[in-house]
């Protein structure tokens, strides 16, 4: 059975490999599965069809036969859990693993998100200033204790997992729009890891080949 996700034709980053269908992308990648990509608009995520796979109009869906599904750290975790290469066989290295999952996508990722929205919707209000402010010193401390844990390892936990595909794209987040990351080489050192990752580069430029293709048309 073929599986197809779903990415933006037109993708609000331009290219830059932070929309959500590239941690899936990736994870594909990562486990050496082909997929197909059916690319929606901003209108077509809004309709009855969209909203009957993701009822909140989002990107990415996967479909694989009778299966549909949606949120990114939930498609990952699906895949890493069906084909090798994203999970130790080890159980508790399993769990930790996906404990570093829910940890990028629920401790580290809302603060950066909410910073990326803040510096586009809140920049004329009059508590920007204030609210980035507070944002920045979450994100720090998130940043901190996280370059604390990784000292000087390679990865979060021993061999690559999908918990470090996930904080990675996290990272690059960040990464994209704040100079944060330099306050702390190992992190720093960490993104690019994940970035030389021979999966990584195939998925990024499978993705900035729909915005390169949506920008000549």
């Amino acid at each position: 059975m073929t599986i197809t996700i779903t990415a933006f034709e037109r993708s609000p980053d331009r290219g830059r490999g932070l929309a959500r269908d590239m941690r899936v992308r990736w994870a594909l990648d990562e486990a050496g599965q082909p997929y197909d990509v059916r690319l929606v608009s901003f209108k077509a995520i809004k309709e009855p069809a969209h909203l009957a796979l993701q009822p909140f109009g989002q990107i990415p869906t996967y479909e694989e036969g009778d299966l549909a599904l949606f949120e990114s750290g939930a498609i990952v975790l699906h895949i890493a859990e069906r084909h090798g290469g994203l999970l130790p066989d080890d159980a508790n290295a399993r769990a930790r693993a996906i404990a570093w999952m829910f940890a990028a996508l629920n401790t580290v990722e809302p603060p950066i998100f909410d910073r990326s929205l803040a510096r586009i919707l809140e920049r004329d209000e009059p508590w920007y200033e204030k609210r980035l402010r507070s944002l920045d010193e979450t994100i720090r401390k998130r940043l901190a204790d996280l370059s604390r844990r990784l000292g000087e390892a390679d990865w979060l936990d021993g061999e690559f997992s999908a918990g470090d595909l996930l904080m990675v794209s996290v990272l690059l987040r960040l990464k994209a729009s704040s100079d944060m990351l330099d306050d702390y080489p190992n992190l720093s050192a960490y993104v690019a890891r994940g970035e030389a990752r021979p999966a990584y580069k195939r998925a990024f430029a499978a993705q900035l080949a729909v915005f390169t293709a949506a920008s000549a048309g």
